[in-house]
């Protein structure tokens, strides 16, 4: 029976995503974008360092062009990827920022294709396919969100795809590297967030950085610390282990289902489901089904 480690772990990743998500709406408007991803890649990386130290993992046997392939997916994925969705995220809102996080998979797709000749059978691309629709029919429904200016949804546009092209480079390197090396996920995403991070020092200034005098009121540090444990801490390393186990297209895809785990989670605070979101999220379960039947 073939293993289902990078499926798995993908749809691990979405879940903390989703727990995450809600969080950095709120923070987020206390703090800029560039600023917000700075910091949640800073405490992540304490955390994925402390964690290295303490299981002793010494550092990996990999040659310079592997380093530069991780560091430069951490520079797209989240130096460029994650800053994008932050802005997107305060300029659309969570719901409109999650659906057009669905051109994500097919992209990976694509360039996997291209780059990596990843080819997925027929049944692979369905389940993408069914997987992506359920997911967007779930975030489309009509909520009670304010319309906004066309400029600034235009602008919100041109950052998403900036954002999902730059999201779906950093994981096709990502598999490229996964390709060559045997490295454990800890080092890849420690390597993939210090190549992000230093991007963003370039964005850093006294105006930007003086926000977090916000983080003194303790709710927003508890809130920044939580999120950052787990939508960067875990979220990454269970993205890279996808990665590692799975091909970018289905793992791209399983990880992009974040809006179906935020369905129960809001069903268990009092929140009405609708029939159409149920709808969806039955579709995209048979999506991810799918995916999971073609690997045997």
């Amino acid at each position: 029976m073939t293993s289902f480690t990078g499926e798995l772990a993908a749809l691990a990743a979405a879940f903390v995503w989703a727990l995450s998500s809600t969080i950095w709406q709120r923070v987020g408007q206390q703090i800029p974008a560039v600023v917000m991803n700075f910091l949640k890649g800073a405490i992540a990386l304490f955390f994925l360092l402390s964690t290295i130290l303490i299981l002793g993992k010494s550092w990996p046997a990999i040659n310079t062009n592997i380093l530069a392939m991780l560091l430069v997916s951490g520079v797209l994925g989240i130096g460029i990827g994650d800053t994008a969705w932050f802005v997107v995220l305060k300029y659309l809102g969570a719901r409109r920022a999650l659906l057009l996080e669905t051109l994500s998979p097919p992209l990976t797709a694509l360039f996997s294709l291209i780059f990596l000749q990843e080819n997925l059978s027929l049944v692979a691309c369905t389940g993408i396919l069914l997987t992506i629709c359920g997911v967007a029919w779930v975030i489309a429904e009509r909520t009670a969100e304010t319309d906004l200016p066309s400029k600034q949804i235009w602008l919100g546009l041109g950052v998403s795809l900036l954002g999902q092209t730059s999201h779906a480079a950093g994981a096709v390197l990502s598999r490229a590297a996964f390709n060559q090396i045997d490295i454990d996920p800890l080092w890849t995403a420690s390597l993939r967030l210090s190549g992000g991070m230093a991007v963003m020092l370039f964005f850093l200034n006294r105006t930007n950085t003086a926000t977090l005098k916000h983080l003194k009121l303790p709710k927003i540090l508890a809130a920044t610390i939580i999120a950052a444990f787990l939508g960067t801490y875990l979220g990454i390393f269970l993205q890279q282990t996808s990665l590692k186990y799975a091909p970018a297209g289905i793992a791209q895809a399983l990880s992009s289902t974040s809006p179906l785990f935020v369905l129960p989670l809001a069903w268990l605070a009092g929140e009405k489901v609708s029939l159409r979101a149920v709808l969806g999220a039955a579709g995209a379960i048979a999506g991810i089904g799918l995916l999971l039947d073609f690997r045997f």
